[in-house]
């Protein structure tokens, strides 16, 4: 092609280094395959780009005919339009950028960073990423996660038109999205629709997330022990990650009971499946189409409506709630009514999302008040006592040793000061400050 422009143009340029880079990153892009993987942050492309250059730089004229020429037909042409006139002394012409609209030269001045829209592609050539990711596991069992990855960060608007959308029905919606997605079978491509959505950009939301639900699960583990809704932490993490599952729709109540072939509001959450029960069986009757935690003897499967979506081992269930957070956002689906306030303040303080104020329910309100104003400080002392320090200085202690035989003490000043202490020495000098 450029062989062919030279000879039909006198005043032939050719490409600049700035250019021979914005082909080369844009030939990466539609074809990540091609990334160099082990070249360093930002020269990736570089492999590409030598060899442009040389085939570049390996051009040959091709030689007019001289002479009469015979008859025949009149020769095609291709036709290159320049996006700005420049002057000929200037190093480029144009630049062709594959299948995008917008037209600019590269050595302008006002094109030396390149826009950010180059970083979106047109939804023509997210549906050509879409069949590439769909080819990818008809070929392959198990995808390069990576390249997955990057895929769904190049077609990521194409695909939240078509997930939210009001076309498919909440019903079927998880169906219809796992038949062309069938990458969302997989938690860790869950979990990065998440920052997707939440946060793009953001390179640090996977760990700020799971900084973010350890304190609330710490501070929710003792809440539940005051109000008597579960008890205090048990050796076996799989076990006392279960009981807080079951505990936390008491914690944080909704109005709305929970409809009565479920049962209570935790299964909407999580199940035990018993030895003698059938999966199948149980999602078939469950009333409710939203994710749930299916709890099995050596491992746990999060399914959507009567459908296994995804299994992961049983002792990551800790981070469960979060996966199942993951599905609402990535299958666009709508909040349980007996659970509504529970995943609300999850959705604020966990996932730092914002909520509609139409959903500010007076039950959120009351959540969201504990969280905030109402206990600052919870732990337990030396004893095994769960001492938690109220917002005016009150004090109050369970005695959780015996838990059978519960006691509830008013602690006078010297027992207060004590209790300080003990929680200082403990969890540091800013635990009750």
């Amino acid at each position: 092609m450029i062989s062919i422009k030279r000879a039909a143009v006198d005043n032939f340029n050719y490409p600049c280094s700035r250019e021979l880079t914005v082909m080369a990153k844009r030939i990466v892009e539609y074809y990540p395959m091609l990334r160099d993987r082990s070249a360093p942050l930002g020269a990736e492309c570089e492999s590409v780009k030598k060899q442009l250059l040389k085939r570049v730089q390996n051009v040959s004229t091709p030689k007019k005919k001289q002479g009469p020429t015979p008859s025949r037909k009149r020769p095609r042409r291709l036709s290159f339009q320049r996006s700005q006139e420049t002057s000929s002394d200037e190093s480029t012409s144009s630049t062709l950028i594959l299948e995008r609209s917008p037209e600019f030269s590269c050595s302008t001045p006002e094109n030396e960073q390149l826009d950010a829209s180059e970083n979106t592609d047109s939804l023509q050539n997210q549906a050509r990423h879409h069949k590439t990711l769909l080819d990818m596991y008809k070929t392959k069992a198990k995808p390069n996660k990576k390249d997955v990855s990057q895929l769904l960060d190049l077609e990521f608007q194409a695909r939240r038109l078509f997930i939210d959308s009001d076309v498919i029905k909440e019903q079927d919606r998880h169906t219809r999205i796992l038949e062309a997605y069938p990458c969302f079978r997989e938690v860790d491509h869950v979990m990065g629709e998440l920052q997707r959505v939440i946060d793009q950009g953001n390179s640090n939301f996977m760990h700020g997330l799971k900084t973010r639900w350890e304190t609330f699960f710490e501070k929710a583990q003792f809440y539940g022990v005051f109000k008597k809704v579960m008890r205090p932490p048990l050796l076996d993490k799989v076990k006392h990650s279960i009981a807080m599952m079951k505990a936390l729709p008491d914690m944080f109540p909704t109005p709305v009971a929970p409809p009565k072939k479920l049962g209570h509001a935790s299964e909407a959450l999580l199940h035990i499946l018993e030895s003698t029960e059938d999966p199948n069986i149980f999602l078939q009757a469950r009333p409710l189409c939203s994710p749930v935690i299916i709890v099995c003897q050596t491992s746990c499967i999060l399914a959507i409506g009567t459908m296994p979506v995804l299994s992961f081992p049983k002792e990551d269930i800790y981070a469960s709630l979060m996966y199942i957070m993951a599905c609402y956002y990535t299958f666009h689906l709508t909040y349980p009514k007996c659970i509504a306030t529970l995943l609300s303040v999850l959705q604020t303080e966990v996932v730092l999302d914002t909520i509609h104020d139409r959903d500010m329910t007076s039950s959120y309100k009351k959540a969201m008040m504990w969280l905030v104003e109402g206990w600052q400080h919870v732990g337990w002392d030396w004893r095994g006592w769960l001492v938690v320090v109220g917002v005016g200085g009150q004090i109050q202690c369970d005695g959780c040793k015996n838990w059978n035989h519960e006691e509830r003490l008013n602690l006078d000043n010297e027992g207060l000061e004590r209790a300080r202490q003990q929680l200082e020495l403990q969890f540091g000098p800013s635990f009750t400050k």
